[in-house]
């Protein structure tokens, strides 16, 4: 099947990731919802992968995310934590790595999330080995696609290069970090890059009181 496709649900395993879902947001969205978000979400995360076998777990993983988002939102869940959101063109640099470090040192303290508004298929090589230099684990992330929920549940939304495609929400907070695209630049470039984002991170930090 081509890469530009975005085929289906496989048939057998849709209905126990969406079963999940229903049983752990019983009382908040119903099944059909669930199971609306859990499709839309795995058809975006088909039509940038390079490989395709763990799309269902990580259209889950997207989900759930996405349900949380919009719990927020309604009020029906909160934990009173700073929402921040940081947007990049391909959620597999810039974007990653600000979200990595800002999680890895706000810990609880702050509720972190990143997206690209048109994300690539998996991380940068020398964007994950920079962070695991830092001490920080990228193994279990992946360029996920900018979605109205997770945007409308920031506090804070911190562009990083997508220019005017970064939707604008009334209400949210708006940052713009002008830092270089770490795509296709050598490790000694992606370091630099790692820690002026580490920068912005500390001063940041210190502005939320984390």
């Amino acid at each position: 099947m081509p890469p530009s496709s975005s085929p289906p649900l496989p048939d057998e395993r849709p209905a126990a990731g969406a079963a999940r879902l229903a049983t752990r947001y019983a009382g908040r969205f119903a099944p059909e919802t669930v199971l609306a978000l859990l499709t839309d979400s795995y058809t975006r995360l088909a039509e940038p992968a390079r490989v395709r076998t763990h799309l269902v777990v990580l259209a889950e993983r997207l989900t759930a995310e996405r349900l949380d988002a919009l719990a927020h939102t309604q009020g029906t869940a909160g934990t009173g934590r700073v929402r921040v959101l940081f947007v990049c063109i391909h959620n597999a640099g810039r974007s990653q790595m600000a979200a990595a470090l800002l999680a890895h040192r706000a810990g609880d303290a702050v509720t972190v999330s990143s997206a690209g508004t048109h994300p690539a298929g998996a991380v940068e090589t020398f964007v994950a080995q920079a962070l695991t230099e830092a001490g920080v684990d990228l193994s279990d992330v992946y360029p996920e696609p900018l979605t109205a929920e997770v945007v409308e549940a920031a506090d804070i939304v911190i562009t990083m290069g997508c220019g005017d495609a970064c939707p604008v929400v009334p209400g949210r907070r708006y940052l713009d970090w002008p830092v270089p695209d770490p795509d296709g630049a050598p490790i000694a470039v992606v370091r630099d890059i790692r820690d002026a984002i580490d920068t912005r991170i500390t001063e940041l930090l210190a502005e939320l009181g984390a």
